[in-house]
């Protein structure tokens, strides 16, 4: 799928712009209800895909009774009826479906908030942003939906799993630079602030975007090369020429540490490493092996 200029989008436009390009095709739409006597527990709306995947690892999947249309994994979810974009929901579907709680991390506005709690649904916003996020979102999810022990049990072990990577990248001598492509028309990239970001430091590089104190942003051809990365990550499908072919032949870049050595990868599965959700660990880890600290 082909993405529009991103030039002066904000953020929360860019990134449901980015995963609405990632995510599979195929959702189906059509407004079919899960009735009441097939849900153990509140029944739940989720906003982000994020927040889907979570609530699907600590087992309460068959709660769900609407998604977004960015929420594809795990594959179940496509039986899960639409409820509209992400951060973008359809009142008229939340109002059919009546849901016990609407869980969200970041809506299209403050005026979207106001009209979900105007229909009288319980609304609830958690904060996930960053690896260290995760682990208390999944135990707000599961004191949610009834599901606190599997919730608990699952946070543990990624908050041990992020202690060790933490002491892994604090012993790593040589921090290998890294240059994340979000976008190539124009070129963005993460920010200091960008959850991408906080996993390349996790498994012990440096993003070079961190001196920029924001989320995402755009940058241009000559940034990079005065940056000079020694590894470049495209983290988007390419229709027409594959990124990391497109990347090596771009003007200027061929002095690039990360080009001479043929370092560019691409074909990413972006749902581990963009989303913050219960695969991070797994995410630090394929990181951890393209960067050598593994």
């Amino acid at each position: 799928m082909q993405l529009r200029s991103t030039r002066n989008l904000p953020l929360l436009a860019l990134m449901a712009l980015l995963i609405s390009a990632l995510a599979l095709t195929g959702c189906n739409q059509k407004p079919v209800s899960r009735s009441s006597t097939a849900v153990s527990g509140p029944r739940i709306v989720s906003l982000a895909p994020s927040m889907t995947e979570m609530l699907y690892a600590i087992g309460a999947g068959n709660q769900i009774v609407g998604r977004t249309t960015a929420c594809d994994w795990p594959i179940e979810v496509k039986k899960v009826p639409v409820v509209g974009a992400f951060g973008r929901p359809s009142l008229e579907m939340l109002a059919s479906i009546k849901p016990d709680i609407v869980v969200e991390i970041d809506l299209d506005g403050e005026q979207t908030g106001k009209n979900i709690s105007s229909l009288g649904l319980r609304r609830e916003h958690i904060e996930c942003k960053t690896p260290d996020d995760v682990p208390s979102a999944l135990r707000k999810l599961g004191q949610l939906s009834g599901h606190t022990q599997k919730a608990d049990s699952l946070a543990s072990v990624i908050e041990q799993g992020l202690a060790t990577y933490r002491k892994e990248a604090a012993t790593t001598l040589r921090k290998t630079k890294v240059y994340l492509e979000i976008w190539d028309d124009p070129l963005w990239t993460g920010g200091k602030h960008s959850f991408t970001s906080t996993m390349i430091n996790y498994a012990g590089g440096i993003n070079i975007g961190d001196e920029v104190d924001k989320e995402y942003f755009e940058v241009s051809p000559e940034w990079v090369i005065r940056q000079n990365p020694d590894v470049i990550a495209c983290m988007y499908m390419s229709k027409e020429t594959p990124a990391v072919t497109a990347v090596r032949s771009r003007a200027g870049w061929s002095g690039i540490e990360a080009v001479r050595n043929d370092r560019i990868h691409g074909n990413f599965d972006n749902n581990i490493y963009l989303r913050p959700g219960p695969r991070v660990l797994e995410g630090i880890s394929g990181l951890k092996r393209l960067l050598g600290t593994k």
